[in-house]
C-alpha cells in the first residue's frame, strides 16, 4: 500500500491546439525520460515523442492516445496524452475510463472552447478529479483570469487560482505560488532550474488578495484550516490537505498556469499532480459479480487479492496485437493464468510490457493500479480479465454512435485483400469506426465520427496496408419516422397444399417522443395466443429496420396491437411475424412518414474581422446560429447545421478566413428534412432501386 500511495494515473486532455502534447513533452524532459525537447510542428522534423505515428507528425495533431510512465520525486506517474479533435473522441473516452485523475489544459487566449466542454463532460461521466492548467500565457491576448471565470460560468467548476502570473504575453517571467507565497522563476536554457524568490513588490498586494480568495474557498473543505485561519496560524500542509479533499470530491478545481512552449510552470504542475490528484487507493472502482446477478462489488487496491484488470485499448503492432490493460485488483505476473470473462476463455500471460509512446520495456509483473500492455492475446476493447476464481465484469465505456458514412472501393484484387485486413484491425481497435457491406449496392461502407476520422483511416490503409482504395461521397445516416397516428388491420393468409399460414393483427402506430421503437401488447381475450405475441413484435422490429421512403431505418414509432385472429392449424410464429411485417408496410404510408437528418452542433472560432464570413458560411448551409460571443479579437459562433451540408466545410472555412478559423462539430439531434430536399432524396432512392432491379 505504501507503494500505491506513490503512484498516479493521469490523463492530459483539452481542446485542439491547447498544447497537450507540448506539455507532455516537457514533463518527459523534466522527469529525465527524454534528453531533448522536440516540438509538435518542429523544424527539425523529429516531432513530439508522444506523436509517434507518421500521420501525427505530418498533420501536427494527436490521433491515437499514447501512454508513458515517468518518475517525479519518487512517485510513479502513468500518463496518457489524448487527442483534442472531436473525431477521435473515443481515445479520450477510453483513457478517462481507466485514469484516476486528469490535467485539463486550457488556452489562455481561447479559454474554455467547444472541445473543452466535451472533455469535461467525459471527465464528469467517469468522476475523474482534475487540475486545470492554463497554458500559452506567453501569447498575445493571454488572460488567465478570464479563463478561470469561464471555468466557473461555462463548465460549472469551483475553480480556484493556486498561482498568479508574473507578467503576461511576451513579458511572462514566472508564477507566484499562492500557497507558499513565493515567486517561482524557471532559469536555465530549458527552464530546468527552479528559483524561488520574494514576490515582486508590484504584485504583492494582488497576491495577498488572491491568497485570501483562495483560502476562503479552500477552507470550506477543512475545519482545521478554518480554525487556523481564525488563529492566523495557516500552514502550507493544511492548505494542501484541504485542496486535496476538495479536488478528490470533485467540488474544487485547482487552477495553475504557465507556458509549456516557453518551459514555464511545468514543475509546479507536476507537484500539484502529486499533492492534489488521487492515488489508486483513493478511487473507488466497482465491478459486477456475474455469479450473483450482476451485484456491484467494490474492488480493493490490494496486491494479494485475486486479479481484476480491464483491457481498454487495442493496437495491432508489427509483433501482433497489443492490449493495454489497467490492473484494478491483485497483480499480474508472467506465466499467470487469467480468464477473459466475455469469451469465457483462459489464457496464459506471456510478454508483459510498459509503454513509452511507441517504444516498449519488458517487465516481470504489473501491480495494482498499473497501466501495462500484454502481447498476443485474443480479446476485444472493454474485456475484463480475472483470476480464474472470479467471474467479475467491469462496466464498459460509453461509445458514441458514428455520424458519417463513406463508400470505399478497392482498386484491384490485392488491395481488396489488404483492405479487408485493415478494416478488420481498425474496427477491433476503434469502437467508433464501423464497417459493413450494403446488401443493395454491394459497396463497402465505413462509418465514423467525422470527415477527418475517416480520412485518417483511408490514409492509414494506403500507408500501412498498401491498400489503394477510392472513396465515394460520404453517405449521411438519415432516418425515417412517422408524423401521425394510423390504424392497421392486416390478414396474412397463404394456402399452398398441406398446412398453410394464417395470422391477423390489428392496432395502430403512433409517433414516439422518446426512443426509437416501442411495442405495446393490448390483446384481450386471447384473440392472439400469448406465444405469438413476441413473433408480432419481431415482425414489427424487422419492418422498422428499413423504411420505404429512402431505405433508412425508421425511428420514433410506438406500435400497439389490440386485436387479431389465429387459426388452430395454420397459425405459426412465422405467420404472425409475416403478418406484422405486412401490417406495418401497409399502414406506414398512411402515417405521413417524414425523413430525418442528423443535425450537428458546430462551433466555429476565428478572428472577429471574419465574423460576417463565418455567419454567411453557416447560413448557406441551412444552419441556425444559436449564439455568437465576441472576445476582444476573437469570436465564437455556435450553430446547428445539418450534417449533409457540412462536407468540405473545413476547406471552405479556411478560404473565407485566410486559414485563421477552425471548427468542431458533434452530433446534436435528428431534425426534419425540408420538403424540397426530401423529394430529391426520394427521387434518388427510386432511381437507385430501378437501376438495381435492372441489373
Amino acid at each position: 500500500m505504501a507503494e500505491l500511495s506513490r503512484m498516479r494515473n493521469i490523463g492530459i486532455s483539452a481542446h485542439i491546439d491547447s498544447g497537450k502534447t507540448t506539455l507532455t513533452e516537457r514533463i518527459l524532459f523534466y522527469c529525465n525520460r527524454i534528453h531533448a525537447i522536440h516540438e509538435v510542428r518542429g523544424k527539425d522534423g523529429v516531432g513530439a515523442t508522444m506523436d509517434s505515428m507518421e500521420l501525427e507528425k505530418e498533420r501536427g495533431i494527436t490521433i491515437a492516445s499514447a501512454a508513458t510512465n515517468v518518475t517525479w520525486k519518487d512517485h510513479d506517474i502513468n500518463i496518457i496524452d489524448t487527442p483534442g479533435h472531436v473525431d477521435f473522441t473515443i481515445e479520450v473516452e477510453r483513457s478517462l475510463r481507466v485514469l484516476d485523475g486528469a490535467v485539463l489544459v486550457l488556452c489562455s487566449v481561447g479559454g474554455v472552447q467547444s472541445q473543452s466542454i466535451t472533455v469535461d463532460r467525459q471527465m464528469k461521466r467517469y468522476n475523474v478529479p482534475r487540475v486545470a492548467f492554463i497554458n500559452k500565457c506567453d501569447r498575445t491576448g493571454a488572460n488567465p483570469y478570464k479563463v478561470k471565470d469561464q471555468l466557473i460560468s461555462k463548465l460549472g467548476h469551483n475553480a480556484v487560482l493556486m498561482q498568479i502570473p508574473i507578467g503576461l504575453e511576451d513579458r511572462l517571467q514566472g508564477v507566484v505560488d499562492l500557497i507558499k507565497m513565493k515567486a517561482i522563476y524557471f532559469d536555465g536554457p530549458q527552464g530546468e532550474e527552479i528559483r524561488y524568490a520574494d514576490i515582486p513588490a508590484e504584485l504583492l498586494s494582488e497576491a495577498q488578495n488572491k491568497r485570501m480568495e483562495m483560502l476562503d474557498a479552500v477552507s470550506l473543505f477543512s475545519d482545521d484550516l478554518m480554525m487556523a485561519m481564525l488563529e492566523e496560524e495557516v500552514t502550507e500542509e493544511l492548505i494542501v490537505e484541504a485542496v486535496r479533499i476538495g479536488t478528490l470530491s470533485l467540488d474544487l478545481t485547482p487552477v495553475l498556469m504557465g507556458s509549456a512552449y516557453k518551459n514555464k510552470g511545468i514543475q509546479p504542475l507536476m507537484d500539484s499532480v502529486l499533492q492534489f490528484l488521487p492515488n489508486p487507493t483513493q478511487v473507488e472502482n466497482r465491478a459486477l459479480d456475474l455469479d450473483h446477478e450482476e451485484q456491484e462489488v467494490v474492488l480493493e487496491s490490494n496486491q494479494a487479492k485475486p486479479t481484476v484488470a480491464l483491457a481498454f485499448k487495442l493496437e495491432d503492432g508489427q509483433y501482433g496485437q497489443l492490449t493495454y490493460i489497467r490492473v484494478y485488483q491483485g497483480a499480474i505476473k508472467k506465466g499467470d493464468d487469467l480468464y477473459n470473462v466475455r469469451s469465457r476463455r483462459k489464457f496464459k500471460v506471456g510478454r508483459l510490457i510498459k509503454m513509452h509512446a511507441n517504444s516498449m520495456e519488458d517487465i516481470q509483473g504489473a501491480g495494482c493500479g498499473d497501466i501495462a500492455a500484454l502481447f498476443g492475446i485474443e480479446c476485444a476493447s472493454g474485456d475484463t480479465f480475472c483470476a480464474p476464481s472470479l467471474n467479475y465484469s467491469m462496466t464498459s465505456m460509453f461509445v458514441p454512435n458514428p455520424v458519417i458514412s463513406l463508400a470505399i472501393d478497392p482498386v484491384d484484387k490485392k488491395s481488396a485483400d489488404n483492405m479487408a485486413k485493415a478494416l478488420n484491425r481498425f474496427t477491433k481497435e476503434d469502437p467508433t469506426f464501423r464497417t459493413f457491406v450494403d446488401p443493395e449496392s454491394n459497396q463497402t461502407i465505413i462509418q465514423g465520427m467525422g470527415e477527418l476520422h475517416l480520412e485518417v483511416y483511408i490514409e492509414r490503409m494506403k500507408r500501412e496496408y498498401k491498400a489503394q482504395v477510392e472513396s465515394g461521397r460520404p453517405q449521411v445516416a438519415y432516418r425515417e419516422t412517422i408524423s401521425q397516428t394510423a390504424d392497421f388491420n392486416y390478414t396474412h393468409k397463404k394456402q399452398t397444399g398441406g398446412s398453410g399460414q394464417y395470422g391477423r393483427v390489428a392496432g395502430f402506430i403512433e409517433p414516439l417522443e422518446e426512443g426509437n421503437y416501442e411495442f405495446v401488447d393490448n390483446i384481450k381475450g386471447g384473440v392472439i395466443p400469448t406465444e405469438y405475441i413476441p413473433s408480432c413484435n419481431k415482425g414489427f422490429q424487422e419492418a422498422v429496420k428499413k423504411g420505404t421512403l429512402i431505405g433508412f431505418p425508421i425511428v420514433g414509432v410506438k406500435v400497439t396491437i389490440n386485436d387479431g385472429q389465429y387459426h388452430n392449424v395454420d397459425s405459426s410464429d412465422m405467420a404472425f411475424q409475416t403478418a406484422a411485417l405486412g401490417a406495418f408496410r401497409e399502414v406506414y404510408p398512411r402515417a405521413k412518414p417524414v425523413i430525418l437528418e442528423p443535425i450537428m452542433r458546430v462551433t466555429v472560432e476565428g478572428p472577429t474581422e471574419f465574423q460576417g464570413n463565418i455567419f454567411a458560411s453557416i447560413n448557406q448551409r441551412r444552419g441556425i446560429i444559436i449564439s455568437a460571443v465576441e472576445e476582444t479579437t476573437f469570436c465564437v459562433v455556435e450553430a446547428e447545421v445539418p450534417l449533409s451540408e457540412m462536407f468540405g466545410y473545413s476547406t471552405n472555412l479556411r478560404s473565407l478566413t485566410q486559414g485563421k478559423a477552425e471548427y468542431t462539430m458533434e452530433f446534436a439531434k435528428y431534425g426534419r428534412v425540408p420538403q424540397s430536399i426530401a423529394d430529391e432524396l426520394k427521387k434518388a432512392y427510386e432511381e437507385k432501386r430501378r437501376k438495381d432491379a435492372g441489373k
